[in-house]
């Protein structure tokens, strides 16, 4: 585990660069289309303090974006107590506790560090859940802040959202410049601004996506370690699949927080789901009992 700790630090530092390339093309691209090579600096400007802003607001964007309302132990001790015994026993800090009211079972968690670290479930997760399920999930979540999944799930969210932002301002300003200089525009460049705009954000969901799944599997195992009890996990994520509903608050930004994915069901969503099938999941836990 703290192999992989430290490999989910440096892949922070990792995702950053890659991304910051993938801007740097976006603002390239742009600027030799416009033939303005200070684009590429604004850009990167840009990027740079979105960023850091992102990476000191996106756990509290994230709760607002889930409508969940921060417990106390008075508001349900059950909850409570189940993350402040799993905190002990995994040697964390106290994170802080929210609720969701939505009869979807789901749960996430988020925060730069464990030091800032947020967990939550939903009323319909508490509801669905006996003692031991809910233990499994709430140590997945702990898991991700253990693992510092929660950063590197923070960095990508804030970064895929740059560079959508920037490759749609892209856009904007080639149609624009487009109609009113059509003579000293070439047409390669039209080209090499729209495929790049088009496919960067593409590829930064793929990058997403493909962090996302194996984060999931190792909060499994994780689980599965802290709780010493791999059904518990294997029966939550039964129960997960039994009654997977969407949430009534969707953001497909947000998606990749969630044990489950809560967004409506579709081919589409299927295929770039940040959540490995949960039959998957079931399976390599089943394979590793002897491991925890």
């Amino acid at each position: 585990m703290y192999k992989q700790i430290a490999a989910n630090k440096r892949n922070t530092i990792f995702i950053m660069i890659g991304f910051v390339a993938v801007i740097a093309a976006i603002g390239a691209a742009i600027a030799y289309f416009l033939n303005d090579w200070w684009i590429v600096i604004y850009v990167f400007v840009i990027a740079v303090v979105y960023a850091l802003i992102q990476y000191f607001a996106a756990s509290s964007l994230a709760v607002s974006m889930t409508g969940a309302k921060e417990i106390q132990k008075k508001d349900n001790p059950r909850l409570y107590n189940t993350v402040e015994n799993l905190a002990i026993t995994a040697g964390l800090p106290m994170p802080k506790v929210y609720i969701i009211n939505d009869a979807a079972p789901n749960a996430f968690a988020t925060g730069r560090d464990p030091e800032h670290a947020v967990v939550a479930a939903t009323t319909g997760l508490l509801d669905i859940m006996d003692n031991k399920e809910l233990t499994a999930v709430m140590a997945h979540e702990m898991s991700h802040v253990k693992n510092y999944d929660i950063r590197v799930s923070m960095v990508t969210f804030g970064l895929v959202c740059i560079v959508g932002f920037i490759a749609d301002l892209g856009v904007r300003m080639m149609l624009m410049t487009s109609r009113h200089d059509d003579d000293d525009n070439s047409p390669i460049g039209l080209i090499v601004v729209v495929l790049v705009s088009v496919l960067a954000p593409i590829a930064a969901s793929i990058a997403q996506m493909a962090v996302s799944r194996e984060r999931e599997y190792l909060a499994d195992a994780s689980a599965a370690h802290l709780t010493r009890y791999p059904e518990g996990m294997i029966s939550a994520l039964k129960k997960l699949d039994t009654h997977a509903r969407p949430m009534k608050q969707q953001n497909p930004a947000t998606e990749a927080l969630f044990i489950n994915n809560p967004l409506r069901k579709s081919s589409l969503n299927s295929l770039f789901s940040t959540h490995p099938p949960i039959e998957k999941r079931i399976e390599r836990l089943e394979h590793g009992k002897t491991k925890f």
